[in-house]
């Protein structure tokens, strides 16, 4: 169901194995993911995360059977499996470890708030998009805070509104992803060559640092904030070792030697 193993650099791959549902996701899978990407975060091992999948695609949103089961449940009972599904794409969106994602074949529903979680993203070719919810009589209103943030209000009507499907271009075009390859192993490497070079520490608070800044109103609290945080990092231990060995001509501790 879900396969998780961690190389000697710190990159922890984390892959969906429910091929024969095309990795849609039901309350086992969900609490899995969920607990995954606490306990790496938390692993000061892991330098980064890779999100994949086993089979013809990513995943194709929720499971057919766990949807079905989800009309006898009562209100609250469904408004606490929606709260599931959303603590785990909270989990992925606040992973202080780097989230890439490999996205191909089809990507449905809540397979799309995976990927709009992820900070770095590859889809191949063979990728199509689709956010079907309204075609149920439903609407993405779990994903929709991550997605919304990640692709933004336009290209969101567009989508939610009409359940197109759409492809591996224009999820770049949106910003949805980031690189579209069928070589997507050769970005991996090259994304990890970089973050191996940033210091843990520094990565985990820039990526946090992005999420708290996006959208608000450049005023005096928000430049107080701001300000106060390159102290901190001035001040860390990361920040002296990096500092130093700019001076130093060397490399700091973290990278690579």
């Amino acid at each position: 169901m879900l396969q998780i193993a961690t190389d000697a650099r710190g990159l922890a791959r984390v892959t969906l194995n429910r091929p024969e549902k095309h990795n849609a996701f039901d309350a086992k899978l969900i609490a899995r993911i969920t607990a995954a990407f606490g306990k790496l975060g938390r692993d000061a091992a892991v330098r980064a995360v890779l999100l994949s999948g086993n089979g013809p695609s990513f995943c194709a949103g929720a499971d057919a059977g766990w949807m079905r089961d989800s009309a006898n449940l009562s209100l609250a009972e469904n408004r606490a499996d929606a709260l599931n599904l959303s603590d785990m794409l909270w989990a992925i969106d606040r992973c202080p470890r780097p989230v890439i994602a490999i996205a191909h074949g089809n990507i449905f529903g809540g397979g799309v708030g995976l990927v709009a979680c992820a900070d770095m993203v590859i889809v191949q070719s063979s990728a199509r998009f689709r956010l079907s919810e309204v075609r149920l009589g439903l609407t993405p209103a779990t994903i929709s805070p991550f997605l919304i943030g990640k692709i933004g209000a336009s290209a969101a009507r567009r989508y939610i509104l009409t359940a197109e499907d759409f492809g591996a271009e224009e999820a770049v075009r949106m910003g949805l992803a980031h690189v579209h390859t069928d070589e997507p192993e050769q970005q991996v490497e090259a994304w990890m060559a970089a973050l191996s070079e940033g210091a843990p520490g520094a990565i985990a608070d820039a990526k946090a640092l992005v999420r708290d800044v996006a959208g608000r109103p450049i005023n005096a609290t928000l430049r107080a904030r701001t300000a106060d945080r390159i102290a901190d990092r001035r001040a860390s231990a990361e920040g002296q070792e990096g500092l130093k060995a700019f001076t130093e001509r060397r490399k700091p501790d973290w990278a690579p030697q």
